[in-house]
């Protein structure tokens, strides 16, 4: 693609890394009875100080749970009460001491160190409680010149909470979401939407029994906090203990996001847990609201824990080559989660792990529509618009399904495998859609006999996988899309250049949270929400780095791209080559590279086939001069890798609806927005094609 530079400003790179982004932040000093500049947590606040002075908070305190430390007094410990479950989200293991859950937690912490790793039951009996209420006054001091909090955590105690904020462990060692955050490491940061569920921070046994606890922590402390409050906190300090450092975060991500109206509360909690925030702690205008145990993380089954130890087990003992992990299930029962939490532990034994995305709905690193082939190094800590990057390989299929296109799709990601090494011996997780019947099942066979698989984790709720386990022996005589037993063409094909397995492990995981197999209906939790939101998180990539305001995509210079030096392609729908404009105006498109040459007689090159072909990322083609034959584009892509763009493909991806009507500045008409039009009118709406897709019925299933 042969560009003009802008004349004002210049695009900029892909989202630093973890690490990079600390040293960019911006720490402006906020009071400590700030908690949250929002409307709704402002009016919380108000009713929270209301209610306590109309009721003394003794009695409500009266059974909180005795803190490990605190030996002198003489409060009595009470059983904390098992909470509910959350949507895709965590247990918050509070529970009555004398439950069966209990003790099968007890079991498990016994048997769990490193976050899956089985070693020796030497564990100390100490039930696990939130960090709530007067236990945040007693281990959490606050410096409001340097606008931070410490936190001093025992042994399996956890805090839950919304907002943001980053983490860096100064003694000890925490678990977030699988991953072990230990002392020495680099800050991390940590979201926790209201689109997704609550993150939980939890406190680990400390890997040194030896230490000097009270001079090492004392230490630590006296680098953070003020004389009187370095004592506070170091009276609680013993050698299981953990101390973390919490600062508020704000990135062009956060600040591009909470420009819009409708997703200024996206960190704060949502409405169901308004009434379960501590909103009087030392935490306050940190950018994070922790709960109370009535609100639960991630909720974790046996079947989910037994499962993540059996393939973190097999990663790291001495298996045949790498572990190739395929995660699949129906709708909403936490695929993507479950993803996460096993990269995440993954990355506590080696230093990366690969993903291929096979979710178009919902991906974890790019917008949707995509199939990519990621090397993931650093823990994913939030859910998936808070970590969109580039990945190594990736595909613009278009679609945020592959009904249309059953081969294509296929195709698609068997391009992407043979891009991987097949040399290299780093795991490899799978994630696949949560369409798994009917032809949705079929690509599931095709894929597990596509790729040398060591494990299948096949994920249900309700007692049910929803459809056939995928068992080695059910494979053997199961039909798919481009295979059919026992004649394998198409397999042996794909697979002369490596000997797939003869069997593999078969993990089945009964999720257990409320809410299983359901879409959330609150605000930020539906399907496109999310897709939209990730769409958003890449386009921010395109703000300034530094701390300001933020500026509307419509006030940045774009790229000039001469319609002879790029071919445009429509990939999802049918449309006439003298309406290609016209349906490509003010609409995403897909940065792609194609393999041959763009033979050009000078004017603009279209294509009448959607190809496969790798993908550098996405850009908003925001206007198109016919005149002098120019597309204008606006993408974070870096210059010296859009000049290796030659393709421009348009897919049923569309941008969000506030990026076109509430950005400020506009005056007058609002561009490309039009009320007088009607879906109902015959032939108004896109022409749908489907290639090679057949009826159920001529199938012989």
């Amino acid at each position: 693609m042969k560009v003009n530079k802008p004349t004002q400003g210049k695009s900029h790179t892909k989202s630093q890394k973890w690490k990079d982004v600390r040293g960019k932040r911006c720490r402006p000093p906020i009071s400590s009875s700030e908690l949250n500049s929002t409307p709704v947590m402002t009016r919380m606040i108000k009713e929270h100080q209301a209610s306590v002075k109309k009721k003394p908070t003794v009695k409500r305190l009266k059974n909180k749970a005795k803190s490990v430390s605190d030996s002198k007094k003489n409060t009595p410990q009470s059983g904390l009460k098992k909470s509910h479950g959350q949507a895709n989200g965590s247990s918050a293991f509070t529970m009555d001491n004398e439950s069966d859950d209990s003790q099968d937690w007890k079991e498990y912490s016994k048997s769990i160190h490193r976050n899956g790793v089985e070693t020796s039951a030497n564990v100390e009996d100490i039930q696990p409680g939130r960090l709530e209420g007067k236990n945040l006054h007693h281990c959490a001091e606050r410096d409001d010149r340097k606008n931070h909090a410490v936190l001093v955590m025992q042994k399996n105690q956890t805090l839950c909470f919304r907002g943001k904020c980053f983490l860096t462990c100064l003694y000890g060692r925490v678990e977030v979401m699988g991953f072990t955050i230990e002392e020495g490491q680099q800050s991390y940061p940590l979201f926790s939407p209201a689109s997704h569920c609550p993150l939980m921070i939890r406190a680990l046994e400390s890997s040194g029994d030896t230490r000097d606890d009270k001079t090492e922590a004392s230490s630590i402390l006296r680098k953070y906090l003020s004389s009187a409050s370095q004592k506070k906190l170091l009276k609680r300090v013993t050698a299981q203990s953990s101390i973390i450092l919490l600062e508020p975060m704000e990135t062009p991500l956060t600040r591009f996001l909470s420009s819009f109206t409708d997703l200024s509360e996206l960190f704060s909690p949502p409405m169901s847990e308004l009434m379960s925030a501590v909103l009087d702690t030392p935490l306050n205008g940190l950018g994070m609201v922790p709960l109370v145990s009535t609100i639960e993380g991630l909720k974790m089954s046996k079947s989910y824990r037994d499962a993540l130890n059996t393939v973190v087990g097999a990663c790291r003992g001495d298996m045949d080559g790498c572990a190739v992990i395929l995660v699949c299930g129906t709708k909403n029962v936490g695929k993507s989660t479950f993803i996460r939490t096993l990269i995440n532990t993954l990355l506590n034994h080696t230093t990366s792990v690969d993903y291929l995305e096979g979710d178009l709905g919902q991906t974890e690193f790019t917008p949707a529509g995509c199939l990519s082939l990621s090397t993931v190094r650093e823990p994913l800590l939030g859910p998936p618009f808070t970590h969109q990057r580039t990945p190594e390989h990736m595909i613009y299929y278009g679609q945020s399904s592959c009904e249309s296109d059953l081969d294509r799709y296929l195709e698609s990601l068997k391009s992407l495998w043979r891009r991987r090494p097949q040399s290299r011996e780093t795991p490899v997780v799978i994630n696949t859609m949560g369409w798994v019947r009917g032809f949705g099942f079929q690509l599931l066979v095709d894929m597990i006999r596509f790729f040398p698989v060591s494990h299948v984790v096949q994920l249900g709720h309700g007692g049910s996988t929803h459809c056939p386990p995928l068992t080695p022996e059910f494979l053997r005589t199961a039909h798919g899309c481009q295979t059919h037993p026992p004649a394998q063409t198409a397999l042996d094909e794909f697979t002369e250049s490596h000997s797939p397995p003869r069997s593999y492990t078969h993990l089945i995981v009964q999720s257990e949270f409320q809410g299983a197999g359901s879409q959330g209906t609150a605000k930020h939790q539906r399907s496109n929400e999310h897709r939209d939101l990730s769409l958003l998180a890449y386009l921010s990539q395109v703000q300034p780095p530094d701390p300001g305001p933020v500026r509307p995509l419509h006030s940045l210079t774009p790229y000039q791209v001469p319609h002879s030096a790029v071919a445009l392609g429509v990939i999802h729908c049918e449309v006439v080559p003298s309406h290609m404009f016209y349906a490509a105006n003010a609409s995403l498109v897909g940065l792609c590279c194609l393999g041959e040459k763009i033979a050009s007689r000078g004017g603009p090159v279209l294509l009448s086939q959607a190809p496969i072909c790798p993908c550098v990322g996405f850009g908003v083609l925001r206007g198109i001069d016919m005149v002098r034959g120019l597309y204008f584009l606006l993408t974070p892509v870096d210059p010296s890798i859009l000049r290796k763009v030659n393709c421009l493909l348009l897919g049923a991806v569309s941008l969000p609806s506030c990026i076109l009507t509430t950005q400020p500045g506009f005056e007058g008409e609002m561009p490309y927005i039009t009320t007088d039009y009607s879906f109902d009118l015959t032939g108004a709406g896109k022409l749908r094609v489907f290639k090679g897709l057949m009826r159920p019925g001529q199938t012989g299933m």
